[in-house]
């Protein structure tokens, strides 16, 4: 999707799109600092997290997409908040389900507080996350977010259900996809429009930008479990195998080449990734081309989310919205 600017365009646009939200995005973190602070170990395990940072890539479309109409108001940058709130409420909770010890770059709160704690910090973050909807009284936002948690927790449980199972199919990867990662950036941007003040058509092609950022979003996040480099990334190479996921360069590889079930059935087996069977996995996904097929198939997805805004007003925030897609495939962590 890279167009004919190249990367040196995208460093332009990128640029761009800084100017354009950075003082939403001060606001949102500034916002965050307000979330209330105490000496409990839920609170200790909430701003553990908090403190770390991230992408904010979540808070940051709810910014372009309110800029895609009436601007960036207080209510817009409760929703940021909102929105970080839930994703670091979900990550809290994952680190539980997978045994994380490390979380952008330090320990995580379960392996220093436990995982009660992380579990409730979670928890109190989500209560924070929908008081903070409430408040504002964006219409429809509220609803839709507790829907959108729903479908998170079901797609948490799909992907229990598939832990370690190396049958499981693209269409079970794809509902966990868009119910877990793809759901959160539909709500971000869904929200951004409503308090930007879009009309119902404008927000559902929002929305659908969404779904489609998310999908892009998660794809190259498996690519990068086998194409990054760990210092840039931060992740440990084959982090998702090691907790028994099947991610879409592993399904692909799969369906195209009968040795490697025999392969992946080893790794899953193994209480460690042996460096020869990584070695052996990393070959078949080159012969079966299953990372350039990732990468495709993420910017057909980035591709989806411009085609959906086709119809919004031209402008610097539409401008944004498609940087925001591009950057999404290009990133390296």
């Amino acid at each position: 999707m890279c167009d004919a600017r190249g990367l040196d365009g995208l460093a332009q646009r990128l640029a761009d799109l800084g100017d354009l939200v950075a003082w939403d995005m001060r606001d949102v973190n500034e916002a965050l600092e307000t979330v209330p602070r105490g000496e409990s170990l839920v609170h200790r395990s909430a701003h553990h997290l908090l403190e770390r940072g991230g992408k904010r890539l979540r808070p940051m479309c709810v910014a372009v997409a309110a800029r895609a109409g009436s601007g960036f108001s207080p209510a817009a940058r409760e929703l940021g908040v909102a929105v970080e709130l839930v994703h670091c409420a979900t990550l809290l909770h994952d680190d539980v389900v997978d045994l994380g010890d490390q979380r952008r770059g330090a320990p995580a709160a379960r392996a220093l507080y436990g995982n009660a704690a992380s579990i409730f910090a979670g928890d109190w973050l989500l209560v924070e996350a929908l008081q903070r909807v409430r408040r504002v009284g964006v219409p429809d936002t509220l609803d839709r977010l507790l829907a959108i948690i729903e479908e998170m927790i079901f797609a948490e449980s799909i992907q229990l259900e598939h832990r370690g199972r190396i049958d499981t199919s693209r269409e079970s990867y794809f509902r966990v996809v868009e119910g877990k990662t793809a759901a959160l950036f539909r709500w971000a941007t869904f929200a951004g429009a409503k308090a930007g003040g879009l009309d119902a058509a404008q927000a559902k092609a929002l929305e659908a930008y969404g779904l489609h950022l998310g999908v892009a979003f998660q794809l190259v996040d498996d690519l990068l479990d086998y194409a990054g480099e760990a210092a840039k990334t931060g992740k440990t190479a084959f982090a998702a195998l090691r907790e028994g996921k099947m991610t879409y360069p592993v399904l692909y590889a799969r369906e195209r080449d009968p040795l490697v079930r025999p392969l992946l059935e080893e790794i899953v087996a193994a209480p460690d990734v042996p460096p020869a069977l990584a070695g052996a996995l990393l070959q078949a996904l080159e012969r079966t081309e299953a990372l350039d097929a990732t990468r495709r198939l993420a910017a057909e997805h980035a591709e989806k989310a411009v085609e959906a805004i086709a119809g919004l007003p031209g402008g610097r925030a539409k401008d944004a919205l498609h940087t925001v897609a591009l950057a999404t495939i290009e990133r390296e962590r």
